[in-house]
């Protein structure tokens, strides 16, 4: 597992489509993986759902701009978007230098996890997943 050049915390849950999901009290905060981030090099403009929005598990709900790209950000679990990170309105590169720290993306009110949570991967899935990928 430690030879990936990725950085994939074991705490956290994951999406095929790489996003990121930290559950903490009933709410899960959501951000875009160390692969993404890579993937798509220098972030400079980001777009945030709207707070109070109803989400659905893998819907598209935010968008993600670099210097060579626009990629999709899907929501990981159905809710209610209840905060997003207002500092990547000003400050997107926050996602390049820390994706799982200050450059998470959004703040949902989860409001079907207990079947929805099967559906995202483990970071060893996760992994093995990203393998697969460069194959």
């Amino acid at each position: 597992m430690g030879m990936s050049k990725y950085n994939f915390p074991e705490h956290l849950k994951y999406t095929k489509e790489h996003e990121w999901v930290a559950l903490k009290e009933g709410i899960a905060i959501v951000g875009i993986t160390d692969y993404a981030v890579k993937s798509l090099h220098d972030i400079v403009y980001v777009s945030l759902p709207e707070v109070n929005s109803r989400v659905n598990q893998f819907q598209a709900v935010a968008t993600v701009e670099s210097i060579k790209s626009v990629s999709e950000v899907y929501c990981p679990l159905s809710g209610i978007i209840i905060e997003v990170n207002k500092i990547l309105e000003t400050n997107p590169e926050k996602i390049n230098v820390s994706p799982y720290d200050e450059g998470w993306l959004f703040k949902i009110k989860p409001t079907n996890l207990e079947s929805e949570i099967k559906n995202l991967l483990s970071a060893e899935e996760y992994t093995m997943y990203i393998e697969s990928l460069k194959k």
